[in-house]
């Protein structure tokens, strides 16, 4: 049996050699006439330059396409690039801004602080805000200054450079807690003007507390301008609440001056101490003899 041969015939091996012998033939003869210095030489070479280059024009349209794609890129990579570093700047400038605005205005409120005119009676302590240590149902906040470094005392008033805020009530070493006037158990006597009547501020845990036993309800009208009275020596008088407001209802409240959303420092107000009336004769006249002593004066007159 004879051995069966597996190889294949490899029938494109002739025209391969014979294709690599033409341009080996072709390369060379393009040599010979590229160095060849005859005129008829140049004639060709500049001929077939001519033919090679304008026919190769329409093969260099996606090569100049493809070129001017990868500029683009390049340049579409730089400008997203430099939006995303302007981006990043404007972020930063923003909080620069944002940083900016709250020392504005943290400096606008110590220079209402400033410009506040009160009773020269009374002296002033600037206190931070440190906590808000009110709720739903209690509405106070945390100021630092205390007893031991400023001296401070509870009733208080406290103030932030536009209207009243509260009283003191509760004193610590280093810290104190100011009542706002519209915790629910806050009560201010107040006086309203330019009616004079007075009345009783009465918290409800509301923005607008209440305005309470009014003498002639009718003489006050909404605007008119509530200041402290000082009665029962609980606030000093003449400081500034708010003013007056109708509620749907019809009932009285008022609008307070003081910005409850930006309490930051706060100003208290130490209160001259209460003279002790030692000598209560000087201002309600001379102490009166006993009833008896007068009867028995009265009889030994008549006998």
């Amino acid at each position: 049996m004879a051995r069966r041969n597996d190889k294949k015939v490899d029938y494109f091996r002739p025209i391969r050699h014979l294709a690599v012998g033409c341009l080996v033939l072709a390369l060379f003869a393009s040599f010979v006439l590229w160095r060849s210095d005859t005129t008829r030489a140049e004639r060709m070479r500049i001929a077939a330059v001519d033919f090679v280059v304008t026919n190769l024009e329409w093969a260099l349209v996606p090569v100049t396409a493809t070129v001017k794609l990868a500029t683009q890129i390049q340049s579409y990579s730089v400008l997203q690039r430099q939006n995303r570093e302007l981006r990043d700047e404007l972020r930063r400038l923003k909080a620069w801004r944002e940083t900016a605005l709250q020392l504005e205005q943290e400096n606008a409120r110590l220079l209402n602080l400033n410009r506040a005119r009160l009773d020269p009676a009374l002296t002033v302590v600037t206190g931070k805000v440190i906590a808000d240590s009110g709720s739903p149902y209690r509405h106070s906040v945390l100021l630092n200054v205390g007893r031991a470094r400023d001296g401070i005392a509870d009733g208080w008033a406290v103030t932030d450079g536009l209207g009243l805020v509260g009283r003191i009530l509760g004193v610590g070493q280093r810290s104190s807690r100011v009542l706002l006037l519209t915790d629910s158990t806050s009560r201010v006597p107040v006086t309203i003007q330019p009616s004079g009547q007075d009345a009783l501020l009465s918290g409800d845990n509301s923005r607008l507390p209440v305005l309470e036993l009014i003498d002639a309800p009718d003489d006050v009208r909404p605007g008119d301008r509530v200041v402290s009275s000082g009665a029962g020596r609980v606030l000093p008088a003449g400081l500034l609440v708010g003013n007056v407001v109708l509620d749907r209802n019809g009932r009285l409240r008022l609008r307070l001056a003081a910005d409850y959303d930006r309490m930051e420092f706060l100003r208290v107000l130490r209160s001259p101490p209460v003279e002790k009336l030692d000598a209560p004769a000087v201002l309600v006249g001379p102490l009166l003899p006993p009833v008896e002593a007068v009867q028995a004066a009265g009889e030994n007159a008549d006998g």
